[in-house]
């Protein structure tokens, strides 16, 4: 490792204790759903809720599907063909995103024969619909960057998406200790929506969480990340032919979005028309059974595609919210991080 690399990891591991972050916002077409804070349940999102804002760590990791212990969300919200779904990211203690090396991704996967709110099977086929990497191929900036300083990061759903439940799995992989192999830090995140209109693409290039990335791959272990001018491999597969239309960085999410009361919360059918525009047109308030930790093997009852879960403090959920509430910026992997650096420089 040579001296610049050894001395940005270095400046990075010292600034671990508070660079993690979540998906804080998700916008459908202007409609927009807030996230609950990592072990900190406050209403019904559509975003899967994940046990602390600290990364995955092992592309072995059962984790890599949806986030650190992730839970079935209890929304389904509206989305159709080309629409515009915001992402918006925020670090611990509300501060903004903490880093900015390191490519962010977007895999779409289908809830098979059940519906999102009781689907958990790891092994969902998921596609890549969106890449976004260094801002050149020569450019010692990444679009991750622009995540840190506050913008949100937009992904125009493919359209020729057939219909149905999705998860969308938007990933943020931090490489600032990649120079190190397992150094890679993961941050996915899982949005479930309901997909309308009559697209009739068949994805390819499917994969499974974990499966698609190992340690040692190029865009995951890359001792010249921080080299100037060196290439960069994304990790994964190809984009799929069911591609988003259109992705790329937006201004800051107004971070306004509030949950829906207890035991009422919202969904809608997805249909040929403004679903998601947060019109209010084809959106009902509805309570039906929460969702548990276990469910959604794949085995589901095959519910009705119109009906959203909206119960808040599901028993998942609720387990988390007993956990300890002290900090939850902890440094968990900061002394085994710093070893395998000093180790390297010696």
């Amino acid at each position: 490792m040579n001296r610049t690399a050894l001395f940005l990891a270095l400046a990075a591991a010292l600034r671990y204790v508070a660079a993690h972050g979540y998906l804080a916002q998700v916008s459908i077409d202007g409609k927009a759903y807030a996230g609950n804070i990592p072990n900190d349940y406050q209403g019904p999102s559509p975003i899967r809720l994940v046990s602390d804002i600290g990364p995955v760590k092992g592309a072995s990791n059962p984790d890599l599907f949806c986030g650190l212990e992730a839970q079935i969300a209890e929304l389904v919200v509206p989305a159709n063909p080309g629409s515009a779904v915001a992402f918006q990211w925020s670090g611990g203690d509300h501060q903004k995103w903490p880093h900015n090396t390191g490519p962010l991704m977007t895999y779409m996967a289908k809830c098979g024969s059940t519906t999102c709110d009781k689907f958990n099977d790891t092994d969902a086929q998921w596609f890549k619909i969106d890449q976004a990497g260094k801002k050149s191929n020569d450019s010692s900036q990444w679009v991750q960057q622009d995540i840190m300083n506050g913008d949100s990061y937009t992904v125009t759903l493919p359209q020729d998406l057939p219909p149905g439940d999705y998860l969308i799995r938007h990933e943020i992989i931090a490489l600032h200790l990649a120079v190190t192999m397992g150094g890679a830090e993961f941050y996915p995140s899982c949005t479930q929506v309901r997909v309308g209109g009559s697209g009739s693409g068949s994805p390819n290039n499917l994969v499974t969480f974990p499966g698609a990335y190992h340690d040692d791959d190029p865009g995951i272990y890359d001792p010249n990340v921080f080299d100037a001018g060196s290439s960069y491999t994304f990790p994964g597969p190809a984009i799929s032919n069911l591609a988003a239309a259109s992705a790329g960085i937006t201004p800051p999410e107004s971070q306004t979005a509030t949950f829906p009361a207890s035991g009422a919360g919202s969904t809608a059918t997805a249909t040929d028309g403004d679903a998601g525009s947060g019109s209010g047109s084809g959106a009902s308030a509805t309570s039906v059974a929460s969702p548990s930790a276990s469910a959604g093997s794949g085995s589901g009852d095959g519910s009705s595609s119109t009906g959203a879960v909206a119960a808040a403090g599901s028993k998942a959920q609720c387990r988390l919210q007993k956990r300890s509430t002290g900090s939850v910026n902890r440094p968990r992997h900061y002394s085994r991080i710093m070893s395998r650096i000093l180790h390297l420089s010696s």
